[in-house]
């Protein structure tokens, strides 16, 4: 059970996070520093009644999703999301379960790409962070759709063409990354949820996984299809965080081009007009995204899956 503790921290961790530190206008007046409450709830993916009652020590038991969700947002260090855990009545995720953190220095250098559609996913290729550029781009993806081996199975609505020969590749190449995770990570039972979930609902994932499929993800050009800018064409990159398994796929687009014209205006538009949820976190105090659905949690600030 949480302690009282618990949303004290978290109030306290707000006032010190700079809006702007997390892509977040700062303009307007503000009764205090840092976050505000309506903030944390969208960069954290929950609703701002269910940030207000844990703050108030009005919610009991936040699920691990929920209390990974608002580390990341608050941008903790790994002594303090110990700490986190710790007063919120959980024991830490440790060795052999899917890494989630992302370190300061990730978050400062996606901070610097604000003209550049970015995601970050962890070891399972879940979505654990996007910018607003990339969200802009892609559109907004809750539950099981913001795992990159879901969507690339079972998923649908993918702005993202895909020719015979790149679809087979990219399923080759998830399916190899799962088969490495849950090697690496035997602990992780939402991991291997996953796999169980795509093996019984995927004949192609179940038969790839049975051929031990090798596959490896490059950087390739990839058409997306926005329903506003119409069609670009970008170089996608796929980087890995050197001691967190973790994966920032970013995309770029040739200057001078057509592609780039198209860019710089989704820059301008935002992802606010250009998606029909919304970033509005929803009404209930449940988790907007739950670990359960595709292995691990998420929100705002940066997010996303293999190369899609």
């Amino acid at each position: 059970m949480a302690s009282t503790d618990f949303g004290r921290t978290v109030r306290r961790w707000r006032d010190r996070v700079p809006p702007e530190a997390a892509g977040l206008p700062s303009g307007g007046h503000r009764r205090a520093p840092g976050l505000r409450r309506e903030e944390l709830a969208m960069l954290a993916g929950i609703s701002v009644d269910y940030v207000t009652r844990l703050e108030q020590g009005r919610a009991e038991n936040p699920s691990e999703q929920v209390v990974e969700a608002l580390g990341r947002a608050l941008r903790v260090s790994p002594a303090e999301r110990e700490h986190l855990f710790r007063t919120a009545g959980l024991v830490p995720p440790g060795r052999g379960t899917v890494p989630a953190y992302i370190a300061p220095s990730v978050h400062r250098m996606l901070d610097r790409l604000t003209g550049t559609p970015v995601a970050v996913s962890d070891a399972s290729w879940t979505l654990l962070l996007t910018n607003p550029l990339y969200t802009a781009l892609m559109g907004e993806r809750h539950g099981r759709e913001r795992n990159g081996a879901w969507r690339a199975f079972l998923g649908t609505g993918d702005r993202v063409r895909h020719t015979p020969e790149s679809r087979r590749d990219l399923e080759a190449a998830v399916t190899a990354d799962l088969r490495t995770a849950a090697s690496r990570y035997p602990a992780d039972q939402h991991l291997r949820r996953l796999i169980t979930d795509l093996r019984a609902n995927s004949p192609r994932f179940a038969a790839l996984w049975d051929a031990e499929a090798v596959g490896h993800h490059e950087a390739s050009r990839k058409t997306v299809d926005h329903p506003q800018v119409g069609p670009l064409t970008l170089d996608c990159d796929v980087l890995s965080v050197a001691g967190s398994d973790l994966r920032i796929m970013i995309y770029t687009a040739e200057p001078g081009t057509r592609d780039a014209d198209r860019l710089e205006l989704l820059s301008v538009l935002g992802p606010q007009p250009l998606i029909e949820e919304g970033r509005q976190a929803p009404a209930s105090g449940a988790p907007a995204v739950r670990r359960s659905d595709s292995g691990r949690p998420t929100g705002p600030g940066i997010s996303d899956s293999p190369p899609e």
